[in-house]
């Protein structure tokens, strides 16, 4: 579009000019009397009168901060109403004036609005029957910074504009105040007052008074001062909430229904929301301690204070976590990071969900956090997700006991809690892991990955900058503030979010089922059967056999090598043993050299990494090697000759080139020529290929372990850089530990590629098919981790219910024949049992989704009832305490109204919106929504 705009880019330059002179206004006189000399323009009026000084005041009555600019005859420059004359009145109609007018003090009041910072001529009433003054400055819609004496005020709009953008780009106060104070005079030339401390309390006051209005204080007859803890938080609508959006006799439903009314958590740590050693809760306390999303801070404290040391801790079992074992730097801290806990499904914060860590992720700490969030939720059944859910909830149940009775919760066991991991944590534990606490082979809980926290941590992270030089309750009223504001944002989204889930839940519920039951088609009807109730059990309780899990041993190398021994002996006893040397048998001459190709490979790859620039020890060491290893390659080449006498031909007709200085400086390599690279015209005995067929298979097994092994562990590293390393010093580490990995990855694949390489050819010297060498080529691609997000930059894929995971991760491996058959159906029943589950997670995706529908709509209701009955409360003209003269009861009566009203527009929408679901749940076909809803939001943009 710049293209169709460049040609008339003077033009635009000339009008840009034009508006700095008077634009054709040089008579002199004023545009709106005519009568005397017009000199002063509005820059923030819309037009291009110029107007007289009296004309200026009286046609901004009602606009008395705007900018003003005078004409000096050569050009305009900056003045204010002020200096005109103009005066603001309060107490009065606009225009009335008052009998006993009181100056503001020192007759220097400053007002922030959207436009600047405006020294303002002020006069409070001082009439009789007069308010006093603050309560005048709020009746004008100016806030003020202060009770006794005010000498700043800012305006609503300016503080509302403020906390908008505020949570849109996380822009601080100060840069906020210092464009605006540059709108004021961007030259610097002349000295303005600072207000920027008015600023920040003017802030504070104004968040927290809207977040006692919206959650319905003012109608309350205790006040603000009957607060409950979490009572400001804005709720999650789709979540189940007990005598609130649940239907008659949800307790009593079949068990395997009771998963459309579970709570999903999700549980973390933010380690980038630190705070510093700044100010202390005396100076600093926070506004409404624990009434939103932050827990109690005094309780907090004074549990940490007797708790702290109480709690041990005991080693991990899993990986090795950093989040818990990790010793994390507190220097010139008071916080390291907040721990959370959020609705997993929906991406919204708890009441009393969120506190600060002191040294990293403490039990002690997550546990009072965790415990707090739940502590009044009276459902059936709770999943939490936790990225050490495998660790923290081993003695979970044990800790609380040792609690405040406060902290207590299900003590009866009424609840069911179920423990899993996030699936993008999921990769970096250990095996045993990967399906106990999976979200993919657990029932019951649809397609929730439990990432919740970490998406809200992304929106969160941007204010860390602001937040973590603020006092503790500045930083808690600001970050309550912003989660408040994420949650309601979450909220007026509900209605279509849920909609473009449910349009993605019903085709993959329908193909997964078909997919799922064409795969059953071909399989035994009895070994379903079996799988099945297996599957069933071990989905009940995790004790009993996992069916997710091989139980047929694949062959390793040093099986291969055991069982070669094995039968070396037997022959040995039969006389007919296969060996011509008396210390080292054919089985011994092959291993020694699958061995010795390894340590050549080594060696080769160490001298590539060497660099330009070796120190003499580094050369010395690695000179050191290559003669030890020509020594052991020259012993085994003379015992292979008795084995394979048509190589000492082949070896003597090669060139020597041993006596050459670059083979002392660098080493090469020897064609060590096992069987499955032997010439074609040189004769090997059958069993030597038999023999190395068997090896290569176990090598290239033992190759995919390692390489699996290998990109676990760098998908762990990866997450814990990424959310824990933070400096320069401690992501070069963390990237030099993953370099490591890295190089540990790209062995283990040509490790398998060597493998796979010997067994093609000796699939050809023992006329082997394709179909009996099941090791599949290694491409670059089939490199990358188990979840997409392993490969950390790789781009983004598919989930884990759609995508398609890389051969390496399903390949089981080579068995022995005597097991054949039964790796067979071992691998089948893995397969069925993923199958099976991809289809039944759709399936409930589905059904949850519907659920969460139809409590959405449930709760808008509930909450236009409540402010209904708010609204007869007041209506009926019981006291509200203080201030219940009849303008402030119409208020909040009109308050009522539109906040019911607001609700049921809600409603209405969802209503519009889902009109077409139950249809498309039924039939999977056709538009499930009305196309209004689905129109692009640029549409009719001018781009």
């Amino acid at each position: 579009m710049l293209t169709h705009w460049l040609p008339d880019r003077e033009r635009f330059l000339a009008e840009f000019l034009r508006r700095e002179g008077r634009r054709g206004h040089t008579s002199g006189l004023c545009s709106r009397c005519s009568g005397y000399s017009a000199a002063y323009r509005c820059v923030d009026c819309e037009g291009d009168n110029l107007l007289c000084s009296t004309c200026i005041k009286e046609v901004h009555s009602c606009n008395g901060l705007h900018r003003i600019e005078a004409w000096q005859k050569t050009h305009f420059s900056k003045t204010t109403l002020k200096a005109l004359g103009y005066r603001f009145q309060l107490g009065h109609a606009i225009g009335e004036g008052c009998v006993a007018p009181r100056p503001a003090f020192s007759d220097s009041f400053v007002v922030i609005d959207t436009n600047g910072v405006h020294e303002v001529g002020l006069d409070f009433c001082d009439c009789e029957s007069s308010e006093l003054p603050y309560v005048q400055l709020l009746r004008f819609g100016w806030l003020p910074a202060t009770v006794d004496n005010p000498k700043t005020a800012g305006t609503l709009r300016v503080l509302k504009y403020f906390q908008l953008l505020s949570f849109e780009s996380k822009v601080s106060a100060y840069e906020f105040y210092k464009a605006l104070a540059r709108l004021s005079d961007n030259l610097g030339l002349t000295r303005q007052k600072n207000r920027y401390r008015s600023f920040l309390l003017m802030i504070r006051i104004y968040r927290h008074l809207k977040m006692l209005k919206r959650a319905g204080k003012g109608h309350d007859p205790g006040g603000s001062a009957s607060t409950q803890p979490g009572e400001c938080a804005v709720l999650c609508p789709a979540c189940p909430q007990a005598n609130i959006n649940l239907p008659p006799g949800w307790r009593d439903v079949d068990r395997d229904q009771r998963y459309l009314y579970r709570l999903f958590l999700g549980v973390d740590a933010n380690f980038r929301l630190k705070r510093k050693h700044v100010s202390m809760d005396k100076v600093d306390p926070g506004l409404g301690d624990g009434w939103a999303y932050f827990v109690g801070e005094k309780d907090y404290k004074d549990y940490l204070k007797n708790h702290s040391d109480l709690i041990v801790q005991a080693p991990s079992t899993c990986s090795n976590h950093n989040a818990v074992n990790a010793e994390r730097s507190t220097r010139g801290l008071a916080a390291t990071g907040v721990g959370t806990v959020d609705c997993a499904r929906h991406d919204t914060k708890f009441p009393t969900s969120i506190g600060d860590l002191q040294k990293g992720e403490r039990y002690v700490n997550m546990d009072y956090i965790f415990f707090s969030s739940i502590r009044r939720t009276d459902l059936l059944e709770v999943v939490v997700s936790y990225d050490i859910a495998c660790q923290w909830s081993v003695n979970l149940w044990t800790r609380m006991m040792t609690y405040p009775h406060t902290l207590h919760t299900d003590i009866n066991r009424r609840t069911s809690f179920y423990f899993l991991v996030p699936k993008f944590h999921l990769p970096a534990h250990v095996k045993a892991c990967q399906s106990t606490f999976s979200f993919n082979y657990n029932p019951h809980v649809g397609r929730t990955d439990g990432e919740a926290p970490e998406r809200s941590w992304a929106d969160a992270n941007l204010a860390a900058s602001s937040t973590r030089e603020m006092g503790p309750g500045s930083r808690r009223d600001m970050l309550n503030d912003h989660f408040g504001h994420r949650n309601w944002r979450k909220t007026t989204e509900i209605g279509l979010s849920l909609l473009r889930k449910l349009s993605t839940a019903i085709p993959e519920r329908n193909d997964r089922k078909f997919l799922h039951n064409q795969f059953e088609v071909g399989l035994d009807p009895d070994a379903v059967a079996r799988w099945k109730i297996e599957l069933e059990a071990w989905e009940q309780d995790h004790s009993k056999p996992n069916p997710y899990n091989p139980r047929v041993k694949r062959l390793t190398q040093d099986a291969v090598k055991h069982q070669l021994a094995i039968q070396e002996a037997n022959d040995t006893k039969k006389g007919t043993a296969y060996v011509l040397h008396d210390a080292i048998s054919a089985g011994r001459l092959l291993t020694m050299g699958l061995d010795l190709e390894e340590q050549q490979f080594f060696l080769d790859h160490d001298y590539e990494t060497l660099g330009l620039h070796p120190t003499i020890e580094q050369r010395g060491q690695l000179q050191g090697r290559s003669n030890v290893l020509r020594r052991k390659v020259s012993a085994w080449i003379a015992v292979q000759h008795l084995y394979i006498p048509g190589l000492s031909m082949i070896r003597n007709q090669a060139p020597d080139d041993s006596s050459s200085h670059q083979d002392n400086e660098r080493f090469k390599s020897t064609d060590l020529y096992l069987p499955s690279s032997i010439p074609s015209h040189v004769l090997c005995d059958r069993r030597l290929s038999e023999m190395e067929w068997q090896l290569r298979q176990a090598q290239a097994n033992d190759a995919l372990d390692e390489l699996r092994n290998a990109l676990r562990l760098r998908s762990y590293l990866y997450i814990d850089k990424d959310r824990f390393q933070r400096g320069q010093s401690a992501n070069t580490r963390s990237s030099d530990v993953i370099h490591c990995i890295e190089v540990k990855v790209s062995t283990a694949a040509e490790k398998y590629r060597r493998a796979r390489l010997a067994l093609l050819g000796l699939g050809r010297v023992l006329s082997k098919l394709a179909l009996d060498i099941p090791f599949l080529e290694l491409k670059a691609n089939d490199i990358r981790g188990l979840s997409q997000q392993d490969d950390h930059l790789a781009s983004r894929g598919p989930s884990e219910g759609r995508r398609t995971l890389s051969w390496i991760w399903s390949r089981l491996g080579v068995i022995s024949e005597d097991d054949e058959d039964r790796g067979l159906q071992d691998g089948l029943r893995i397969e069925w049992c993923k199958s099976k589950a991809r289809a039944d997670r759709w399936r409930e995706e589905a059904e949850l989704l519907q659920e969460e529908m139809r409590r959405v709509r449930v709760f808008f209701g509930h909450r236009a009832y409540m402010w209904d009955r708010r609204l007869e409360y007041v209506a009926s003209g019981r006291s509200l305490g203080l201030f219940s003269d009849p303008e402030t009861l119409e208020g909040r009566v009109a308050y009522a109204q539109r906040q019911a009203a607001q609700f049921r527009a809600m409603d209405d929408h969802c209503g519009k919106l889902w009109t077409s679901v139950d249809r498309y749940v039924q039939t999977g076909v056709g538009t499930i929504a009305p196309p209004e809803s689905l129109a692009d939001d640029n549409e009719g943009d001018d781009i």
